[in-house]
């Protein structure tokens, strides 16, 4: 089996609550996959040629099947409605092999989960493991209402859904969740991994660097990026080292799109700065990090940036390309 890219059969497809659609995939004749760790998300190809990234949310010792579940957001970049409208069950798909970029921290004494919305799907494939393994965990799972609010019945139903506290927007205000509380509380050393909206997170993150959780200690996964632009965004060039061809960048446009439009074709998928498909590195110069997905100290380096999102503080970068 071609591990780089698998073909995979959608063998249930199902509607877990209103707009959230579940996806169980299978090899055709039922033969293991790949395996994967808890935190892992595979690319999704859609037939309209589009590329999407989706947690796995089953457990990680099943070795006959991927799940995922998809949120249809009517204001996203089509992936979504794509895989609700035009991927149905019986249909052969192709995906990658799992990856992991947002892992356990197994040596941690103690592992806090925020998820919000649809940011439960790798928290709930971290929370079987950790069950599996008898691991200290809490895990708070926050959402509008119930009724909108994926797996609360398989939660309900698990070894360890007496670790975990469901959180309501329209419910009673005592049930409402309060991030500086529930992070306070938490044991001395604890990891807290968030998942979720991009605005959850960031209330979050913020909160508990407020509170002086180390980064060390923090572990998080964005489903959507926001690509910055400022107003005094100027024009700058990217050099190629293996042709040295010079293109501009200019203000709006993004380094992807101006090597397109000279017919250099770059490998995106998310296209948001969130995926790290399209990392390339840098020979010279120093890029304006406007990505959610290399670290801090990566960004400090400078030595790579994602093209999709990314631009130059200097008027020259030259890329290995």
């Amino acid at each position: 089996m071609n591990t780089s890219t698998l073909e995979v059969k959608v063998s249930r497809k199902w509607a877990d609550v209103p707009g959230i659609c579940g996806f169980e995939l299978t090899t055709a004749d039922g033969a293991s996959l790949p395996p994967f760790s808890a935190g892992s998300h595979i690319d999704v190809h859609f037939p309209v040629g589009l590329v999407r990234q989706y947690s796995l949310c089953n457990n990680p010792i099943e070795s006959n099947r991927y799940q995922i579940a998809v949120l249809r957001d009517a204001e996203g970049r089509g992936g979504s409605k794509a895989i609700h409208d035009l991927i149905h069950e019986g249909d052969t798909i192709k995906i990658s092999a799992p990856k992991n970029n947002f892992p356990l921290a197994h040596d941690a004494s103690h592992h806090l989960f925020l998820a919000g919305g649809i940011g439960i799907t790798p928290i709930l494939c971290m929370a079987e493991r950790l069950s599996a393994v008898d691991e200290n965990f809490e895990m708070h799972y926050c959402g509008r209402s119930r009724e909108r609010m994926a797996f609360v019945q398989r939660i309900g139903s698990s070894e360890f859904g007496h670790r975990v506290k469901l959180h309501f927007d329209d419910g009673d205000s005592e049930q409402v969740f309060n991030i500086a509380r529930t992070l306070e509380q938490a044991p001395p050393d604890s990891h807290l991994y968030v998942c979720g909206p991009r605005g959850f997170m960031d209330a979050v993150l913020a909160e508990a660097r407020k509170q002086g959780w180390t980064e060390d200690r923090l572990h998080y996964e964005f489903f959507g990026g926001v690509v910055e632009q400022a107003a005094g965004d100027k024009t700058f060039q990217v050099k190629l080292l293996s042709s040295g061809v010079t293109v501009d960048v200019a203000p709006g446009c993004t380094v992807v799109q101006a090597l397109a439009e000279k017919g250099v074709e770059l490998l995106t998928s998310c296209e948001q700065g969130v995926c790290g498909t399209c990392l390339t590195r840098v020979l010279e110069g120093t890029p304006d990090h406007r990505d959610s997905y290399l670290t801090d100290e990566e960004k400090a380096a400078g030595d790579q940036f994602l093209p999709c999102c990314s631009r130059s503080k200097t008027s020259v970068l030259v890329l290995d390309l």
